[in-house]
């Protein structure tokens, strides 16, 4: 069913054919119904709209007669009955008020006017007297129609059909002589018809009558285009639509779903590392969204044109201000594209934006994107968008498009080389794609050579170096020597505490999109990334004894970290604070200093590569980061014997024999503390002989070779120099008693070696201890001794933050419970320890889990 009531009432059918009524009365009624469409009508108010002169003396049920007779010929549930009221419901008839209303809205202005026929119930209320609502629609209608015919006629001009518009146009002027819109549109036709004369003679004509009738002047926009006709300004001949400055579209796109659909919005600043595609990002979404700016959209490279004065005069021109209206000064030209961008549904791009000064002069109230390298802090109430590089995905699919190659692992290797950087995947794309002969393979291997990648990625004119040198050559010399210095370290991230040994000029390198942030790391410090190809921009030029200093830094820090978890001297108490916060820093450097060790190898400085090796040990046990303690082994062992050093050589093999402790591999554990042990006694170290011995003891036990295990021990035991080799030896002989089966001296052996850890203050392996004794006097049937050992060490592990030996506590209290019948609480830690070893990879820790809740 559709109702039209633009015009006379009519009502037609799904088929076509005419349900309008003809009675007066049923007119009037629906009339009634269809401009309260939705909203419940009582028989009282029907009476008084149906009869509004009378007293009200018609009966109800003539109105429900009424009521009925329009159902019937209209259908019956169109009117329904709710509450003793009744409702008229559209559901999916339609009125042509409401199309024409969305049509209006959507700025279907030609398909909008089809709908007019005339004034609102023409033949129902002709003179808008009966009812007020039809006053009110009609009042409503009008405007609307007349903002369509407007909007209409402009797009008519905008596609250079002024001379077609003029009749009309003359017409529309004559009508509704204050709509100064139609009047400028009228002088415009005449303009470009050729007739100026008309034209700013159409202007006085209105000036006087507003002049005469009204006392003020036309609209300041009409103002202007008079100035412009009089100065005969060419841009008023030119019928190009509105200006979209936009550079073209970046065809190969990809990615940034995330980013795309915030970037058009209020003042946004799209900010990034030089080369990841910030402008793309930009100029995509502006395209993407240009229907939403009817008004046109206005651009401006900032690295082209620096002045914001030089930019207000082009984007004043584009808007259509003639060249002698724009004011000289800066603040002046300000105001004016404010008030021109005031009344316009305009995007404006700014790209390559240096600082807050560039952007300030250039914002109006229009939506306005910037991209720059800096995240422009000093720009308040903007929205923040960080451009990275692509993920692999990302990166992958770029270069399929940019290159038209199919995806297969020797693409992925040339997106490798890219590192995800956008303007690095267009380039080596755009090479392959220029180079059909190449293979993808022959450009992998010239981009082998770090010396020459960058000489490289080039296609043409762009070149990834030069989007370097562009934020670099800007920099002060201290942040170039920053930079520098940066680019001798291969570590994928660094703190705050670096860029300040290394100049301090960190955030000056942000702002040139040559660094990037990283976030706050668990000690509290801001962290910083590098690119890999801005590395290799950064070597170039290298800044000499680099690593030295830094590692003379580094050793330090780590040294004074590395105390606080394996401190032997008895006069000295480590708070749990301290080990805590060393934990803190040693974790949140793990990867800069695992890093570090190699870089210290390729440079030559031996001496600090195996000593940082050495002293980054007991951490990477303690937390089980083994791939990262094999890591760092290898150079280290390489740098010890380039320099001939033999400790260095010995105190790395300790290492490697405990890591291959942890790993749980006896036999090569002990083919590697074997030639250590030597190499001390040739040396004449009874201290490190000892240490040596006592991880031997440890590989005999566990090789079930008990009674050499003991022999082992028990010499480190006499020759035990300070509490701390005695409490070591005392807890690895209490776990060979065990083993034994001599419960009650490995309980006085274990409860020795925690006597001793405690007086030094050794934490860990205090509660390392107290675990073993835990097992100890549970074997021996002393439950509640048994417990408080484990609850003391899992109180030491919470205060400490270590997870790992936590969860080894829960594993000793779920045997107690155990052991007490108390089933359902040992299940729930077994279960609580088996997440936390599934999360930290200790596989021995989750087999000992597992196998306790499967019995």
């Amino acid at each position: 069913m559709e109702f039209r009531i633009m015009g006379p009432l009519e009502v037609c059918d799904d088929d076509g054919q005419d349900r309008t009524p003809t009675v007066p009365k049923h007119r009037d009624l629906l009339a009634m119904f269809l401009m309260n469409a939705g909203r419940p009508l009582t028989v009282e108010r029907l009476r008084k709209l149906l009869w509004p002169r009378e007293d009200g003396d018609r009966s109800d049920s003539l109105i429900r007669g009424y009521v009925g007779q329009l159902r019937r010929l209209i259908g019956q549930d169109v009117i329904t009955t709710v509450s003793g009221s009744y409702v008229l419901s559209l559901g999916n008839a339609g009125l042509d008020v409401d199309r024409f209303r969305l049509l209006v809205d959507r700025g279907a202005y030609e398909e909008a006017l089809a709908l007019w026929r005339g004034e609102v119930l023409a033949d129902v209320d002709p003179e808008g007297e009966r009812w007020v609502e039809t006053r009110r629609l009609r009042e409503e209608l009008e405007e609307l129609r007349l903002l369509a015919l407007e909007r209409r006629v402009q797009a008519d001009l905008d596609a250079g059909r002024h001379r077609e518009l003029l009749a009309e146009l003359k017409r529309l002027t004559k009508q509704h002589p204050m709509w100064q819109r139609f009047r400028g549109q009228y002088m415009l036709a005449l303009y470009r018809s050729g007739r100026r004369v008309d034209a700013l003679a159409a202007y006085a004509v209105l000036r006087d009558q507003l002049d005469g009738g009204h006392a003020i002047e036309p609209d300041p926009e009409l103002q202007l285009l008079y100035h412009r006709m009089l100065h005969d300004d060419v841009s008023l001949h030119v019928s190009a639509g509105p200006p979209v400055l936009l550079p073209p579209d970046v065809a190969d796109f990809t990615g940034r779903a995330d980013l795309l659909d915030k970037v058009i919005g209020g003042l946004v600043v799209v900010h990034g590392q030089a080369g990841a595609g910030k402008s793309a990002l930009a100029v995509h979404a502006a395209w993407r969204w240009r229907e939403r700016f009817p008004d046109g959209i206005l651009y401006a490279d900032l690295r082209e044109t620096t002045a914001p004065a030089a930019v207000l005069e082009d984007f004043l021109r584009w808007l259509g201000c003639p060249a002698q209206a724009i004011p000289a000064s800066l603040e002046q030209r300000e105001r004016l594209f404010r008030t021109y961008a005031a009344n316009r549904r305009l995007l404006v791009v700014l790209d390559n934006a240096a600082g807050e000064a560039q952007v300030r002069p250039l914002l109006s109230s229009c939506p306005t994107v910037v991209t720059s390298r800096s995240p422009l802090g000093g720009l308040t109430g903007a929205l923040r968008l960080s451009v990275g590089v692509l993920d692999d995905a990302d990166a992958l699919e770029l270069l399929i498009r940019s290159s038209g190659r199919a995806a297969d692992d020797t693409l992925r290797r040339l997106a490798h080389f890219c590192g995800g950087l956008p303007i690095a995947l267009r380039i080596a794309g755009s090479r392959l794609a220029a180079r059909p002969e190449w293979t993808v393979d022959y450009l992998v291997r010239l981009l082998e050579d770090e010396h020459e990648r960058l000489d490289r990625l080039h296609a043409g004119d762009l070149a990834v170096r030069s989007v370097f040198a562009i934020g670099f050559d800007g920099l002060p010399e201290a942040a170039k020597l920053t930079l520098r210095g940066l680019g001798a370290l291969s570590a994928p991230d660094f703190a705050d505490w670096v860029t300040e040994r290394l100049g301090g000029q960190a955030e000056a390198l942000v702002d040139a999109g040559l660094l990037e942030t990283h976030g706050v790391d668990v000690a509290g410090q801001i962290r910083y990334r590098l690119h890999d190809l801005t590395r290799l921009f950064a070597r170039e030029q290298p800044v000499p004894g680099v690593l030295a200093r830094l590692s003379e830094v580094v050793l330090g820090r780590v040294r004074a970290s590395r105390f606080s978890l394996v401190s032997g001297d008895p006069a000295t108490t480590v708070a749990t604070r301290d080990i805590r916060e060393s934990v803190e820093w040693l974790a949140a450097e793990r990867a800069f200093l695992v890093s570090l060790v190699a870089d210290l190898h390729e440079a030559g400085l031996d001496d600090a590569c195996w000593r940082l090796s050495h002293l980054l040990a007991p951490f990477l046990e303690r937390h089980r980061f083994l791939d990262d303690w094999r890591t760092v082994t290898t150079p280290a062992m390489a740098s010890a014997r380039r320099a001939e050093d033999d400790r260095g050589q010995a105190l790395v093999l300790l290492d490697q024999g405990d890591l291959h402790l942890a790993e749980r591999e006896w036999e090569r554990a002990h083919e590697t503390l074997r030639p250590a042990l030597g190499m001390f006694l040739r040396q004449g170290r009874p201290r490190d002989v000892n240490h040596t011995r006592r991880r031997l003891g440890r590989v005999y036990l566990e090789l079930g070779r008990l009674e050499e295990a003991e022999r082992a021990l028990l010499t480190c035991l006499e020759g035990a120099e300070n509490q701390r080799d005695a409490g070591d030896a005392e807890q690895v002989l209490g776990v060979v008693l065990r083993r034994a089966g001599r419960l009650d001296e490995a309980a006085d052996r274990l409860r020795a070696a925690v006597g001793h850890l405690a007086e030094l203050g050794d934490r860990h392996r205090q509660a390392d201890t107290l675990l073993e004794l835990s097992a100890v006097r549970l074997a021996q049937g002393a439950k509640p001794d048994a417990r408080a050992a484990a609850e003391q060490a899992r109180g030491i592990a919470v205060r400490l933050g270590d997870r790992l030996l936590d969860a080894n506590a829960l594993l000793a209290l779920a045997r107690v419970n155990r052991a007490e019948g108390a089933a359902g609480r040992s299940r729930e830690l077994a279960t609580a320890a088996l997440e936390v070893f599934e999360q930290t990879g200790d596989r021995q820790g989750g087999a000992n889990a597992r196998a306790l809740l499967a019995s």
